[in-house]
């Protein structure tokens, strides 16, 4: 005669499925396909909301010169772009040029009796430049006055859309962090010390190599060597050391709010591929003091305005990068790696 088993014979209950779902692999695997299915739209969202379609909406303008025509010029620009030129003006036209080093103005109009003049930068913005030397002519033709639009500091002729710079800097982001997340796999038994040091090392390397490939393998940047590639090594020490902070305060999740951070926000508000003026203002402000939109700032400042860097971009970098370590190390018992320090020795012979 059969005879049934207790608890083998009997369907489990709705609580009892649910403890063994949560004890088995598939809870992780299913929360997994919902933020992976999450992460893509996000990820798509925010690329297209920042880059898709960038509107100006305040643009730092010298203006040098006054002229009926050329007010009437400035206000049409203002029509013609739907934005406000934040316009400063300058008594003579160096001053006007200085303005544009100290990355203060993004063009200059000068003002003349019977005719208008519009520099651009195009390296203080691309984005800007082609859309203010675009517009400059039909304002010109609308209103009968004649108008010369030259580019006064353009970018390298081997970057014309000026991308290489959010390239190079996005590489160094991600794989900066992916860099840390394979050292969490596959040398997980490193201290604290040596796990910063071997991200310091990965970073260090990271950054020539990518500085070789731009500048001497492939020509597409004149880069100030030592100095891109201390950014480059800085962007992905800071990438890397985020993520280790993270997966020492959320563990196997960390990989969520580091892409969030990084990749989501930082990447697109970075001002890489929109300058800044055309970006949401918000991201505007945010992306300057994210660690991909300050990497940006120092390189462009270091490959176009050499006599005129900022400290702020590298400060920014080093701040995270140092909140990022402390955290790690005063919380590094939270850290899924590491061995012990004083390994348990072998036992005793018997009888000593």
């Amino acid at each position: 005669m059969e005879v049934e088993h207790g608890a083998h014979g009997r369907a489990r209950s709705l609580s009892e499925g649910w403890r063994a779902f949560k004890r088995s692999p598939f809870l992780p695997a299913v929360v997994l396909v919902l933020i992976v299915g999450a992460a893509a739209g996000l990820f798509a969202g925010s690329y297209c909301y920042a880059m898709a379609n960038p509107t100006p909406h305040r643009i730092p303008t010298a203006v040098t010169g006054n002229s009926d025509k050329g007010e009437a010029f400035v206000a049409g620009m203002e029509k013609e772009l739907g934005a406000s030129l934040v316009v400063r003006r300058y008594p003579t036209y160096d001053q006007a040029v200085e303005a544009i080093a100290d990355q203060k103005a993004f063009a200059i109009i000068e003002l003349g009796p019977a005719a208008v003049r519009l520099d651009t930068s195009g390296a203080a913005g691309a984005s800007v430049a082609r859309l203010l030397a675009a517009a400059a002519p039909e304002v010109g033709a609308a209103l009968g006055t004649p108008v010369t639009v030259r580019d006064i500091r353009p970018l390298q002729s081997t970057d014309p859309q000026g991308l290489a710079l959010f390239y190079i800097s996005l590489a160094a982001v991600i794989i900066g962090f992916v860099g840390a997340i394979q050292l969490s796999v596959h040398a997980k038994a490193l201290n604290g010390g040596e796990r910063i040091a071997f991200t310091a090392a990965y970073a260090t390397l990271g950054g020539f190599v990518i500085c070789a490939v731009v500048d001497w393998l492939l020509g597409v940047l004149d880069l100030p060597f030592a100095q891109s590639w201390l950014i480059l090594a800085l962007t992905m020490f800071t990438s890397g050391m985020v993520f280790t902070m993270f997966n020492t305060l959320v563990g196997r999740w960390a990989m969520i709010p580091t892409w969030g951070l990084m990749v989501l926000l930082g990447n697109p508000s970075s001002g890489g591929a929109v300058s800044w003026p055309l970006l949401p203002s918000a991201l505007g402000h945010i992306g300057r003091w994210l660690p991909p939109g300050a990497s940006v700032n120092a390189q462009h400042n270091a490959i176009y305005f050499a006599g005129h860097q900022f400290v702020f971009p590298y400060l920014v970098l080093i701040a995270w990068s140092a909140v990022a370590v402390t955290v790690f190390t005063v919380r590094r018992h939270r850290h899924p790696g590491g061995r012990e320090r004083n390994p348990m020795h072998a036992a005793a012979p018997a009888g000593a």
